[in-house]
């Protein structure tokens, strides 16, 4: 009987072997992640928008590593050349292309004409206002209130579409926030005043803040295409850049340059409109800084808003919102015997800068606040998918 352990010719075979199997790894690790994102594969129109799609994910070049890859730019060209389009169609076998049909009329054209509408319809409510000048107070009040109407409905068609359009559901908060910024414009700055001991505005509101409503008004044009040439330059960075990080450091000055051209556009807009429409008389109350801080605000809260980042843009605009209410907090009990010393910030602010200060400390501390986040998050690929 031969040994359990031999064969009949006598060579020894093991009964149990002590190594344990090791799983072999999978040949193709690309598949598992092309499953996971298959929708963003088929729907995109280039690697770029994959590369971004990956990187919103968190997918980062040094992730891309694992997939055999150097950087997620690679990577989404595999994940592009392997998955066909759902927007495919069939070659064309004359061998001409067609021109899209949305590229026959320049939309550009359209988009920047619409960004001027607010601007020529708010210089027609001023015109309008001077010309009544000596009107009765019922008259001036109905020109008012149809300017504001007229501006409101301009202010929605110029943002409808282009570079500035977000979705209606992504700014209903901020919407509600922009009001209240707006009507401080309007109202907020009698309380303040009276506060500091001078007297509230003899005129109409409208009237008093016909010069930061019209600045405001004829930075709409500017702040479109600041953000038009900084996605077109993001997606020129995203066909040059390699890897994220290089994107990033191409798109960040950019970004930050475009931000400091619009300031200074506006700041010469609101000293514009201060020496026209207010004859000089609310420069030395800060309404000009007022202005473009509140401008700087808007742009950054619509900048993130239409990037994808709609409650960092709230969030600013609150943050704004409840300075401005503070202060008037604090103006009103400082007319409350007893409670006086609260009102000592505000009263000292006022009287240094003028009730125009109130608005611009507020609206510029959340400017510069919102500014890192912005500067953050559009400064990532995803964003401008």
């Amino acid at each position: 009987m031969s040994d359990p352990g031999t064969t009949p010719e006598g060579a020894t075979v093991p009964l149990l072997s002590t190594r344990p199997a090791r799983r072999p790894g999978p040949a193709d690790p690309v598949r598992t992640l092309l499953h996971s994102h298959r929708e963003l594969c088929e729907r995109a129109v280039d690697p770029l928008e994959i590369a971004a799609g990956l990187e919103a994910h968190g997918v980062t070049d040094r992730a891309a590593a694992r997939f055999r890859h150097r950087d997620v730019f690679s990577l989404a060209e595999e994940l592009y050349a392997r998955v066909p389009r759902a927007t495919d169609s069939p070659a064309d076998t004359s061998g001409s292309a067609t021109p899209h049909p949305a590229r026959s009329a320049d939309p550009r054209a359209r988009w920047a004409l619409r960004t001027l509408l607010p601007g020529a319809v708010c210089a027609a409510a001023v015109v309008a206002l001077r010309y009544a000048d000596g009107a009765p107070g019922g008259v001036r009040l109905a020109i008012g209130v149809a300017g504001a109407v007229a501006l409101a409905t301009a202010l929605a068609v110029a943002l409808r579409r282009g570079p500035l359009r977000v979705e209606d559901h992504k700014a209903h908060v901020s919407c509600l926030w922009v009001c209240w910024l707006l009507a401080y414009v309007l109202y907020g700055d009698g309380p303040t005043h009276a506060t500091a001991g001078g007297t509230p505005h003899a005129t109409e509101p409208l009237a008093h803040a016909a010069a930061p409503l019209l600045a405001l008004a004829l930075a709409v044009a500017p702040a479109a295409w600041c953000a038009h040439l900084l996605a077109v330059r993001a997606r020129r960075g995203l066909g040059e850049s390699r890897v994220l990080a290089e994107f990033a450091s191409r798109t960040r000055p950019v970004l930050l340059g475009l931000l400091a051209l619009y300031a200074v556009v506006l700041t010469a807009l609101a000293l514009l409109a201060e020496l026209v429409v207010g004859g000089g008389r609310g420069a030395g109350q800060g309404h000009p800084a007022a202005t473009v801080a509140l401008g700087s605000l808007l742009l950054l809260a619509r900048l993130l808003t239409v990037h994808g980042f709609p409650r960092a843009a709230a969030a600013g605009l609150a943050t704004a919102c409840a300075a401005e209410a503070l202060a008037l907090v604090l103006a009103s009990l400082g007319r409350v015997p007893g409670f006086e010393s609260l009102s000592v910030p505000v009263r000292a602010l006022v009287e240094a800068w003028g009730a125009g200060a109130v608005p611009a400390v507020a609206c510029g501390a959340a400017a510069l606040g919102l500014l890192i986040p912005t500067t953050v998050a559009l400064s990532r690929a995803s964003a401008h998918t």
